[in-house]
């Protein structure tokens, strides 16, 4: 590979399939959200990456300048909508209109619902859910002018199956399903694609998978890969929802 050249740019010697177009990932500073930004930059877009914790976004900003990528790193906290427009305002002037917005930043808390406080709850759908309508819209109308675009939202296998001590956690999944649904029949007629990836258990810090075996946990690198199918589809259709699972069963 050579410096500073995205590796699907090297490989077919052609230009890489998302030169000069911007892309901006909340949630960004580990996790699936690098892997994501990684994988993005290496196919040749300019990333806006974007975090609570300055410190590790940071590391991962040097990282990515390692591999050649062009990124901004943004400590914001996209529950707060005076930080989403900044943090969009910050991206669009470095690096022109976001063609790519993918909102990842996730938090988990878990235990019986009657146990669980307000204070949980606000967490959760905050982060989870109300982020996501916040990033979307501040990017969507941006979008609309330029008269394309991707939004891809992460969930998870939460939003379809109920689990002891996964109330909240889930309710903030179904309702994103619910959110990326509409988003989607709001936008596609501005030829916006809005998608949804659902991971599996990945292997992450999110949470503890002590006892699993490695090989029954998917990797930060598998969404990532589900990410790049999704803004490299075909011009006139648009996947709406990826369920993605490891191969061996736990």
């Amino acid at each position: 590979m050579s410096p500073g050249l995205p590796e699907e740019a090297t490989a077919s010697g052609n230009a890489p399939p998302l030169s000069g177009k911007a892309a901006l990932i909340t949630g960004a500073s580990r996790g699936i959200g690098r892997a994501i930004a990684s994988r993005l930059g290496r196919m040749g877009a300019a990333v806006a990456i974007c975090a609570r914790n300055r410190d590790a976004l940071e590391k991962t900003a040097a990282d990515l300048r390692n591999e050649g990528i062009r990124n901004l790193p943004i400590v914001a906290d996209v529950t707060r909508t005076q930080d989403v427009q900044r943090m969009t305002e910050l991206a669009c002037a470095e690096f022109g209109e976001i063609e790519i917005l993918v909102n990842n930043a996730g938090v988990g808390v878990f235990g019986p619902f009657q146990e669980r406080s307000d204070t949980d709850w606000d967490a959760v759908l905050g982060t989870n859910l109300k982020a996501v309508f916040l990033a979307s819209r501040a990017v969507a109308p941006r979008m609309i002018r330029l008269g394309r675009g991707h939004i891809i939202n992460i969930s998870s296998l939460a939003s379809k199956s109920a689990f002891p001590g996964g109330a909240i956690y889930c309710a903030s999944k179904w309702g994103l399903m619910g959110l990326t649904a509409c988003m989607a029949e709001d936008l596609r007629v501005h030829g916006i694609r809005v998608s949804v990836v659902c991971p599996g258990s990945v292997a992450t810090e999110f949470s503890s998978h002590a006892g699993r075996d490695p090989a029954t946990l998917l990797q930060p690198e598998d969404v990532a890969h589900a990410v790049a199918t999704l803004v490299t589809q075909s011009p006139h259709s648009f996947i709406s929802e990826v369920d993605l699972r490891p191969l061996r069963k736990p």
